[in-house]
């Protein structure tokens, strides 16, 4: 018996759950499709969830999703060997009734997520991979192959949310296997600690989170970012740099990650943690220029497949759930007109995600991906090094006249301007921030 289904969701992650809920939640028959054992088994992050955008999909989530902690406070690094500049930002103003932005653990929230996706009316179906889109004798997709008995299912659109690494969607042409430098290869450990240990480390109490996102010589000049966020029990620490200078360099990433750990400012803070959770994921990180045709006859693609992660804000989850959701409504829009799930009429989902934050802010830093990636040995090495050399003139006392500091100070810069174009990359910098 062949069933035939209104949306076929592949892939049980963020992107893929808010557009099938969405689809399922407005009475349309879903089904999704997840290689995993379950929902989150295969799906690694950080990881910061932002309310705003989970609300617009289950607006009470806060009522029963395994949120971690609420952030009060976001610190960034520029490191160097042995130290770090940084700055921070804490405001009371996040602890309010409905905090903005929360850590999460992946392989619970998303089991969460899943089970609402059921609840609102959805099949989800785990341990079950896509293999092959289904076509009509015009091109048009109308289902999925998968490696079950039966194998095939129909459907009148498709919804890739298979990830940056899918392969559904590039062997079926429709876009493109990610390149090597749009692509980050991220690696992270759970470090488990008392919930009043975390806390007194963090300077947080109760259910307050701390961020610390860190740039410098940690990534050996390659263009990537470290990171610590407090869970309640645990701190998520890891580290990610493109996958074209992992090649390039041959640096082991988990190397990397076991330096991050042993650096003097990093130390203390997971000292007799216990680690129970080692990962390694692809992020995608080209930005706007990367983003692959999003629509076609019976398809459209969202989340990390789409590229659609703005790196430069380390933001990923927020755009992937309003991919999904915008997606689903535009299919739900579309079967209301009676329209069908044609390449014309699927052309509302771009239509309605260039009017979103998503396409608007990738737009708007479509050049600094690039930017740094290119100059990377400057941005993540030489102007750590150069703004620790300055902060060490400035506050060690050692009897050197501070006339003789400051001439010193000043022929570091004017040496760094002259060899790595301090000036030309400040100035590009702005620019592609502009």
């Amino acid at each position: 018996m062949i069933e035939q289904f209104d949306a076929i969701v592949v892939g049980a992650g963020m992107s893929g759950n808010a557009a099938a809920y969405t689809l399922a939640s407005q009475g349309l028959k879903v089904l999704q499709l997840e290689r995993g054992e379950y929902p989150g088994s295969k799906n690694v992050q950080g990881a910061i969830m932002y309310a705003n955008m989970l609300e617009k999909i289950i607006p009470d989530f806060r009522d029963d999703a395994p949120l971690e902690r609420h952030l009060v406070e976001q610190r960034l690094w520029v490191m160097d060997d042995t130290s770090h500049t940084g700055i921070h930002y804490r405001s009371d103003d996040f602890n309010e009734a409905k905090p903005n932005r929360y850590t999460i653990i992946r392989a619970q929230f998303d089991k969460w997520f899943s089970r609402k996706v059921r609840e609102a009316g959805a099949t989800v179906l785990c341990e079950t991979t896509a293999t092959e889109l289904v076509r009509d004798g015009n091109g048009k997709v109308i289902g999925v192959r998968t490696d079950r008995a039966g194998g095939v299912v129909f459907a009148n659109v498709v919804v890739l949310a298979e990830g940056v690494s899918g392969l559904l969607g590039t062997r079926a042409g429709l876009r493109e296997m990610p390149k090597p430098e749009t692509v980050a290869l991220a690696v992270k450990e759970m470090h488990f600690l008392p919930e009043e240990v975390i806390g007194q480390r963090f300077g947080v109490k109760g259910d307050e989170g701390c961020v610390i996102e860190a740039v410098g010589t940690i990534s050996r000049s390659m263009a990537g970012l470290g990171f610590l966020y407090t869970n309640k029990e645990s701190i998520s620490l890891g580290i990610g740099c493109l996958v074209s200078d992992f090649a390039a360099t041959m640096e082991s990433p988990s190397a990397l990650l076991d330096a991050m750990k042993n650096h003097p400012s990093v130390r203390p803070l997971i000292a007799g943690s216990e680690v129970k959770e080692y990962a390694a994921h692809l992020i995608p990180e080209g930005g706007y220029r990367a983003i692959p045709q999003l629509f076609g006859d019976g398809w459209v693609i969202v989340g990390d497949a789409a590229q659609l992660n703005n790196a430069i804000h380390r933001e990923g989850s927020n755009l992937a759930m309003t991919s999904g959701r915008v997606a689903a409504e535009a299919i739900i829009k579309v079967k209301s007109r009676n329209g069908p799930m044609t390449k014309a009429n699927l052309a509302l989902y771009k239509t309605m995600l260039d009017d979103s934050f998503v396409i608007k802010d990738l737009k708007k830093y479509k050049d600094m991906p690039a930017l740094l990636h290119t100059n990377s040995s400057n941005f993540f090495d030489s102007y750590p090094r150069l703004m620790s050399h300055a902060a060490q003139n400035f506050m060690r006392v050692d009897g050197t006249p501070k006339i003789e500091k400051e001439k010193n100070t000043t022929a570091a810069f004017i040496n760094a301007r002259s060899r790595w174009g301090l000036v030309s990359d400040a100035v590009r910098l702005a620019l592609a921030w502009r």
